[in-house]
């Protein structure tokens, strides 16, 4: 049904209620950017953040939510509930951090707004007609956390799932590339180089010969497709023909459909080492593939509305410059994750200067805005006529891919 019906919920009333709401989110504003600091302050990476999902999960049950933790297998993973009614909405907390950088990618920012929007819906849930669900995410730097708990089950029966995410510049409509990972791992045989070196089968030489066939596969690959990697061994000393050689690689394509016909090819390069060399070789996907972020377009609709209301900067148009496995629930229920600026292009995520901007006064207020913004949207789904009676959005799902692929395909 279109944006412009009328809602079912007279105007003044909708708009007392994103005011009550506002309010709450704002009453709690003390406590939220103290658990933004706190965790800012202990950085734990992916899969190791046992002490933000606790202090997440502890603010939650102190007002009032059901919370499973651990949950859906995953042992920093949380699923808080409240409510019962028709329309179940997702909060998407992150907060892992990312190696020797610390939350250079903002991520306490992002559990401190989830968190904040829940906390704004939870007096007025079930008059609303609302089931709220916050789910403790962890690992989207490594691991492809969101894609574990998709295909867990732990989105089943969500009609709608947002998160925010901070920036350097201000985006509604978020795209990312679709990501998958390879482990390679060369054996040959050992000979000394100069004593018998044809009996040698040389492993290092055949990592360098993948590397040069993924040289030349580049010049025929479309412009948004990438192949990137490092080598992580390759041999202990030079008088010593290697007999193991290893390497970690990510590809990346626009659409995740493309995504299966780059490995194919990238794995390919990897082959023609082993058989040019005469060693074998073992190739490893070490996590899921990162899906393509599909944002919704009724859910992004009343995002921008309501980041318009609360002043937002203008959102800007972007093509796909990251990844983040979000794209993976955006495959099988509508999703949002809009991008808020809080350095104004000064750095960006991954680099020192931006976790320390994740603790100044932009990030303070991107913490607050989107977690009235998300909780408005949540609002609005639940008063908009365009959400039918057994609570499903409508959307044509028939566009979306399988909620199998969104799962992140093989480990």
């Amino acid at each position: 049904m279109p944006l412009t019906e009328p809602p079912t919920t007279p105007p003044a009333e909708a708009k007392q209620d994103k005011q009550a709401v506002r309010d709450r989110v704002h009453a709690h504003r003390a406590e939220l950017l103290a658990l933004s600091r706190r965790i800012h302050a202990h950085p734990e990476t992916a899969f190791e953040e046992h002490l933000a999902a606790d202090w997440c999960a502890e603010l939650l049950r102190a007002h009032g939510y059901s919370v499973t933790a651990p949950a859906h297998g995953l042992a920093t993973a949380f699923d808080a509930r409240l409510g019962s009614g028709p329309v179940t909405v997702a909060l998407v907390c992150e907060y892992d951090a990312l190696p020797e950088l610390g939350h250079a990618c903002g991520h306490n920012l992002i559990a401190a707004a989830g968190i904040g929007a829940a906390l704004g819906l939870a007096p007025h849930a079930d008059r609303l007609g609302l089931t709220v669900r916050v789910i403790g995410a962890p690992a989207e730097e490594r691991g492809a956390g969101k894609a574990l708990l998709l295909e867990a089950g732990a989105f089943d029966g969500v009609d709608a799932a947002m998160m925010v995410h901070p920036c350097p510049v201000e985006i509604a409509d978020f795209r990312s590339f679709a990501l998958g990972t390879l482990s390679v791992r060369y054996t040959g045989r050992a000979a000394h180089p100069s004593l018998d070196p044809h009996r040698g089968r040389n492993a290092a030489d055949a990592l360098t010969v993948a590397q040069v066939a993924i040289g030349l596969l580049r010049q025929q690959l479309p412009p948004q497709w990438r192949v990137h990697g490092i080598t992580t061994a390759a041999g202990t000393a030079p008088n010593l023909i290697p007999d193991s050689a290893s390497a970690e690689y990510e590809i990346r394509a626009s659409a995740a459909e493309d995504l299966a016909e780059l490995r194919s090819r990238v794995e390919d390069c990897f082959r023609a080492g082993a058989l040019a060399t005469g060693c074998e070789v073992e190739l490893t996907r070490p996590e899921p593939d990162y899906l393509d972020m599909r944002s919704d377009a009724r859910l992004l609709a009343l995002w921008r509305a309501n980041a318009a209301a609360l002043g937002r900067p203008e959102p800007v148009e972007s093509g796909p410059f990251a990844c983040t496995d979000m794209g993976n629930v955006s495959h099988a229920v509508p999703s949002i994750h809009p991008v808020l600026d809080i350095t104004g292009g000064a750095c960006a995520p991954h680099e020192a200067a931006f976790a320390e901007a994740a603790l100044g006064v932009e990030a303070e207020r991107a913490v607050l805005d989107g977690a009235v913004a998300m909780a408005w949207t949540a609002v609005d789904l639940a008063t908009d006529q365009a959400v039918d009676q057994t609570g499903d959005l409508a959307v044509d799902q028939a566009a979306r891919p399988a909620a199998e692929a969104a799962a992140g395909g093989v480990r």
